[in-house]
């Protein structure tokens, strides 16, 4: 009998003990960066005819690995090779398979501040939004294991069929395609492996462009607690290419994916149509992003509401799918709290994450991202009043860094109120109550997170159930949910809900048996 639950513990960096342990860790991983990664397929390295590169968007010439960039044709040999272990992994006991994550999840907390270092450096995490995901992962592991062994087995006997001994199986489904983000490189590929494993399935793994060195890292720690060859496989290249056929392909079971709308709609679509060869109805579990909103009413804690509005915006650099990137305010209230969150945000600090644990805001993770948040600055300075931020921070090293950015007054169908930019901007929207409020934070295509803050029972109690969102906060921020206590995922554009975290989750990655037995 496994101990209960509990979440790993977050470090206290203001703590000069932890902060020594921590540099000691980025030290370590820095004396590894610039290696050189092959694929792994069914246990061996495979090599490609071309290479991509990831760099530390603090230092962009600083290459923190390369990569071998697969094609189509690795694909298919991975997942050719996730089919066969499939037979004989899908036949070890749920208990075996659960102590490979609980052993995993040993190992990572062990070495909690290697994980972190790496997302440091790859992917431009402070410390403390890098140790909370080092801990989630963790924490993913642990609990995974726990509800495998609960769902395993759901046998019963009932009074008025005594003759016959009934059983209820959950059973995997087969091969899975796990593409997970960059932004949480370290947790949500670790609960996406860690669910598919558990359930006896085999996953081929595509790691996000931007972070494939944490990718690998994760990866590397369910190889060396002894997996047998092509129960995880690990492939890098370009997503159009490598993902497309991953998702295609008629022997992919099911697609565990996070990452933008675009995307994930491009892979529902694919996953919903039958090949030749196939003969399952593919399941897809996608989580896509939001346009979150923080809603305040005039009987708020108006210091609370504005420490939770300027924490949600601009934790990672805004660079979160549960990222408040709207503060909808009534009009009461809305002066006030406009110019509290302008004086928060115009205190972020910003800088090079490996450098110092307190910065507010590390970089964007490219160039990309950086060009695109750019622009939606430009159109939100035509659509409301620029408060504070807005522009880029140059350095000598040349990183993507952004002011923390506050729009006012921004109309509730405005573009930036409306898409996701996913970078340090927020948007301050004026309700003229609170129905209208609510009105206006269901107003997107999307329905991930959101957060109320008022002391108005009343109006709590129509929040809970007409703020259309998969995860609502009250009188706290819009972010930072907990496995095990925030079961993860959204409505509408924002994904399948698929509730990452929570109890029924892994029934998505098996399908029921039920068997009858003539006594």
């Amino acid at each position: 009998m496994l101990p209960a639950f509990r979440n790993e513990p977050l470090t206290d960096f203001s703590l000069p003990e932890n902060q020594k342990a921590f540099s000691a860790a980025l030290e370590r991983v820095k004396a590894q960066i610039g290696r050189t990664y092959d694929l792994v397929i069914n246990g061996q390295s495979v090599t490609a005819n071309a290479t991509m590169a990831s760099i530390n968007p603090a230092r962009p010439a600083e290459v923190v690995g390369t990569f071998a960039s697969g094609d189509a044709s690795h694909a298919d040999a991975a997942i050719a090779a996730a089919t066969t272990a499939f037979e004989s992994w899908r036949k070890v006991s749920v208990e075996e398979r659960a102590r490979y994550l609980l052993r995993a999840a040993a190992e990572m907390r062990r070495r909690k501040h290697e994980f972190s270092a790496w997302m440091v450096l790859e992917v431009g995490k402070t410390w403390n939004e890098a140790d909370a995901d080092a801990s989630e992962a963790v924490d993913f592991l642990e609990y995974y294991a726990r509800q495998a062994l609960r769902i395993a087995d759901s046998s019963h006997q009932l009074e008025e069929f005594p003759d016959e001994q009934l059983g209820l199986y959950y059973i995997p489904l087969g091969v899975g395609a796990v593409i997970p983000p960059w932004n949480f490189p370290c947790a949500i590929p670790a609960g996406m492996i860690a669910s598919a494993l558990v359930t006896g399935n085999t996953v081929v793994f595509k790691p996000a462009e931007q972070s494939p060195a944490i990718g690998w890292q994760v990866c590397e720690l369910f190889w060396k607690q002894g997996l047998p060859a092509g129960v995880l496989n690990f492939l890098t290249g370009p997503g159009e290419i490598v993902g497309a056929r991953m998702v295609e392909h008629p022997h992919t079971r099911f697609v565990s994916f996070t990452g933008s709308r675009e995307v994930g709609v491009r892979i529902y679509e694919t996953a919903a149509k039958v090949q030749p060869g196939q003969k399952w109805l593919k399941r897809a579990i996608l989580e896509m992003g939001g346009k979150d909103a923080v809603v305040v009413d005039e009987t708020a804690d108006l210091e609370a509401a504005a420490k939770g509005i300027v924490a949600s915006a601009f934790g990672f650099q805004g660079q979160k799918c549960s990222a408040g990137s709207r503060a909808i305010i009534v009009d009461a209230v809305y002066d006030q709290v406009a110019a509290r969150v302008t004086e928060l945000a115009r205190a972020i600090t910003v800088g090079a994450p490996d450098t110092a644990w307190n910065w507010g805001m590390g970089p964007v993770v490219d160039t990309e991202a950086l060009d695109k948040i750019v622009r939606y600055i430009e159109i939100g300075t035509n659509e409301g009043t620029l408060l504070t931020g807005g522009h880029t921070l140059e350095t000598p090293e040349g990183g993507y860094f952004l002011e923390a950015t506050v729009f006012g007054d921004v109309p509730a169908d405005g573009r930036v109120a409306q898409e996701e930019i996913f970078g340090p901007v927020l948007a301050l929207i004026r309700a003229d109550n609170f129905d209208h409020a609510l009105e206006i934070a269901n107003g997107t295509e999307y329905g991930l997170t959101g957060a109320v803050f008022s002391n108005d029972r009343a109006r709590l109690e129509q929040a809970r159930r007409d703020y259309h969102v998969g995860n609502l906060y009250f009188n706290r921020k819009c972010t930072g949910a907990m496995v095990g206590v925030h079961p993860f995922g959204g409505f509408n554009m924002s994904g399948t809900d698929s509730k990452g975290g929570g109890p029924d989750y892994l029934l998505l990655f098996t399908q029921a048996k039920s068997v009858a037995e003539r006594l």
